[in-house]
């Protein structure tokens, strides 16, 4: 994964992108018929069950926005949230408070139904030394967002983009011509660019598995679409070598089950592209 420092420029970014595409010249609505000096309050007011996540995000959000508005926080990122609940109270300028309020409830909506599903695949972990990862398969420039909403529910991340880690998947493997010349060259080219970036191999059966051990130097084995026996199978085979990776179409009825053939982790596309957004609201008071 990227560095700390990295993640939080990302975060800046999305930020002035996204308030970019929502306010423009103007929040004219607001300016309209609120005076610039109305003082107002508001709440975030829970209306679905879950996790919460994008609180700490909130609060980067109104400091973009306005400097001079105070958030009083009753329930942090991560806790359990029910029907009715109020997770914070936003004071200061009316007209700062609308100009944030959408980027606030699209964010938080999205990352805390990625924070309750994540959560929901680790209650069904729990017990074995799986972790669950998400993937790439996330919100074109919300990324960021939702990698952190991930970690609020308790998974990992994997890498963050294409450039802090190689990844080599079917189609860099056919398009070089196999996996032990992928590998060969990937190396050559890091030694070359000077970068230390691990290496994550895709196996799709027991001899891929085995030419990819042969070549010695892989951080981690993805076991692409293996069933369970496959799966114990090339647990087996790899032992302390190296770490493992299931993936491939694992959903709640099959999670378990793959954690227990042995791997290390379990990637999961869905954590981010499968979810329904928590029914939160701003509500002014």
């Amino acid at each position: 994964m990227i560095t700390e420092a990295q993640f939080q420029d990302e975060l800046q970014i999305l930020i002035a992108n996204a308030i970019r595409e929502d306010v423009g010249d103007g929040d004219h609505s607001s300016l309209a018929c609120i005076p610039e000096s109305a003082q107002g309050k508001a709440k975030l007011l829970v209306k679905d069950n879950g996790i919460i996540a994008g609180v700490a995000f909130a609060k980067m959000i109104f400091e973009y926005v306005d400097p001079n508005l105070q958030v009083e926080t009753f329930i942090e990122d991560g806790a359990a949230v029910k029907f009715g609940d109020v997770v914070f109270h936003v004071s200061g300028s009316s007209q700062s408070i609308l100009k944030a309020e959408r980027l606030v409830l699209n964010s938080m909506q999205r990352m805390s139904a990625i924070a309750t599903k994540t959560n929901s695949y680790v209650q069904l972990l729990a017990g074995t030394n799986t972790k669950i990862l998400d993937t790439r398969k996330t919100t074109p420039s919300f990324r960021v967002a939702e990698k952190w909403a991930v970690k609020i529910g308790g998974g990992e991340n994997h890498r963050f983009a294409l450039y802090d880690m190689v990844m080599l998947k079917d189609n860099h493997i056919d398009f070089a011509g196999g996996i032990s010349l992928a590998i060969a060259k990937t190396k050559e080219y890091l030694t070359a660019q000077n970068r230390n970036l691990k290496i994550i191999v895709e196996a799709r059966d027991i001899e891929e598995v085995k030419e990819i051990m042969a070549c010695k130097g892989v951080f981690r084995i993805l076991l692409d679409n293996f069933d369970y026996d496959m799966t114990r199978e090339a647990v087996a085979l790899i032992g302390n070598e190296c770490l493992t990776e299931s993936s491939g179409n694992i959903n709640e009825e099959t999670i378990r089950e793959y954690a227990e053939c042995g791997v290390n982790y379990i990637s999961s596309g869905a954590l981010t592209h499968s979810i329904y957004n928590m029914d939160l609201s701003l509500k002014a008071f």
